[in-house]
This record gives C-alpha cells, sequence and structure tokens, in this order.
C-alpha cells in the first residue's frame, strides 16, 4: 500500500482528531483515505453522467422511444402497492 505525505491545516486536523475522539472513524489515515474514495467515485460517477449525456446528444431518443418509456413509467407506477392516506 502506497503512503502519502500532504501538508493540511491545523484547524482541519482539529476537527479530524475530533472525529477520531468521537469515533466517528477510526483513525487520521481511515478518514482521509474513506474522504480520497468518496471524492474519487464522485468524480466516477460524474464521468459516467457525462458519458450518458453525451451518448444522448449524439444520438436522441425517437419519439417512439419516449412513448415506450413514458408508458412502461405508467405501468410501473400503477402496479406499485401504494398505500392510502
Amino acid at each position: 500500500m502506497a503512503q502519502l505525505v500532504t501538508r493540511v491545516d491545523d484547524e482541519l486536523v482539529a476537527q479530524l482528531d475530533e472525529m477520531v475522539y468521537k469515533g466517528e472513524v477510526k483513525s487520521r489515515s481511515d478518514a482521509v483515505r474513506s474522504a480520497l474514495e468518496e471524492m474519487l467515485d464522485q468524480r466516477r460517477r460524474r464521468l459516467i453522467g457525462e458519458a450518458i449525456v453525451e451518448g444522448y446528444r449524439r444520438i436522441p431518443e425517437t419519439e417512439e422511444e419516449l412513448r415506450w418509456a413514458e408508458q412502461n413509467g405508467r405501468e410501473m407506477v400503477a402496479e406499485e402497492p401504494w398505500e392510502k392516506w
């Protein structure tokens, strides 16, 4: 496993140490690792979303596909066992 060395503002370290003290994270390293994983996951999701949008820009849905999607959406909602309020 690689090791990263970085400088962090004192206020960030204080907040991080509070999270460790309260048991919200196991350690500073665990918190930083989790934050990096979350940041990279958000980036991955954003890139996937951008690729989907670009695909629809290049090849937009046809009117027939839009009608099909709307009809199927309505049918799926109608099948839900909604509770009456």
